[in-house]
C-alpha cells in the first residue's frame, strides 16, 4: 500500500490595514510517503498565497515574490536558521515511523450482529486514526457498488486530530459472491480494497464453538473427578475374615 501522509503544524498572525484585514499564517509540514522518503517543509502563506518556504530537499529558504526573495536570500545566510531547520526535518523524520504504526491496520472488516432477526448478518467496515477528515467507504458485490441496505456513520473526531468512520451493509450471503470495502483516502495514491472472508468467520467460530467445549468438558471431568474422591474417602473398609 502506497501512503502519502502529511503532518501540519500552523501558526496563524493577523495583519489590519485601515480598509479590511490581511491574513498570514505558517505551515510545517511533513511529507512522506515511507519511512526513508521524507521531505520538511515549512511555509509561509499571505492571503492563502504561497510567500516562500523552507524545503529540506534543496536545503535552503525559497521566496516566491521579489520581498520574500530578499528575505530568503538573508536567511540563507544565517547559519542558525539553517541549522534549526535541520533539526526540525531530523523531528520529523523521528516521528514518521510512530505514524506508520497508527496507520499499519487503519481499517477492519469483521461481520457484525444484526439488530433485526429477519436479516441473518451485518458486515461493518471500520477506518480508524486517518487525516484529513474526507474519507469515502464504498461496498462492493462482485465488483458492483452495493446501494441499498447501507447505514454509515459522520466522521466521528478521535480527539487528536484523527478521524474514525463506520460503515454497515446488511447481507444475506450467496454461494461465491465476493463482498469488499473500498476506501478512498487522500493518504491512498489509489482506492485500497478489503475483502470479506466468510471462511475466515466460519472457522473462528469453529476454534470458538472448539474451546468452549473443551472447557466445558474440562469441568465435566473435574467435577466427576472431585466426586469420586469424596466417595472414595469417605467409604469405610471392613476387614474379612
Amino acid at each position: 500500500m502506497h501512503i502519502r501522509c502529511t503532518l501540519l503544524l500552523t501558526s496563524v498572525f493577523l495583519l489590519f490595514s485601515r480598509a479590511d484585514a490581511y491574513f498570514g499564517y505558517g505551515v510545517v509540514r511533513c511529507l512522506f510517503t515511507s519511512k526513508d522518503d521524507v521531505v520538511y517543509l515549512a511555509q509561509l502563506y499571505f492571503n492563502k498565497v504561497l510567500q516562500g518556504q523552507y524545503n529540506s530537499t534543496l536545503g535552503k529558504y525559497v521566496g516566491y515574490t521579489e520581498k520574500m526573495k530578499e528575505i530568503a536570500d538573508e536567511l540563507n545566510k544565517n547559519q542558525r536558521f539553517l541549522e534549526q531547520e535541520k533539526k526540525n526535518e531530523q523531528k520529523c523524520r523521528t516521528n514518521v515511523p510512530l505514524v506508520f504504526d497508527v496507520l499499519s491496520r487503519p481499517v477492519k472488516l469483521r461481520l457484525a450482529e444484526s439488530p433485526e432477526s429477519e436479516h441473518p448478518g451485518m458486515l461493518m467496515c471500520s477506518a480508524y486514526n486517518f487525516y484529513p477528515k474526507q474519507i469515502k467507504l464504498t461496498w462492493l458485490r462482485d465488483g458492483k457498488e452495493a446501494t441499498s441496505n447501507v447505514t454509515s456513520t459522520d466522521e466521528l473526531p478521535n480527539g487528536n486530530w484523527l478521524y474514525q468512520i463506520h460503515s454497515y451493509l446488511e447481507i444475506i450471503p450467496k454461494p461465491g459472491e465476493n463482498i469488499s470495502c473500498m476506501v478512498e483516502h487522500a493518504s491512498l495514491m489509489e482506492p485500497k480494497f478489503y475483502d470479506w472472508d466468510p471462511t475466515s468467520e466460519a472457522e473462528k467460530n469453529k476454534i470458538a464453538i472448539g474451546v468452549a467445549g473443551l472447557l466445558l468438558g474440562l469441568v465435566f471431568v473435574l467435577g466427576g473427578a472431585v466426586f469420586y474422591k469424596r466417595n472414595t474417602t469417605s467409604r469405610i473398609l471392613v476387614p474379612t475374615s
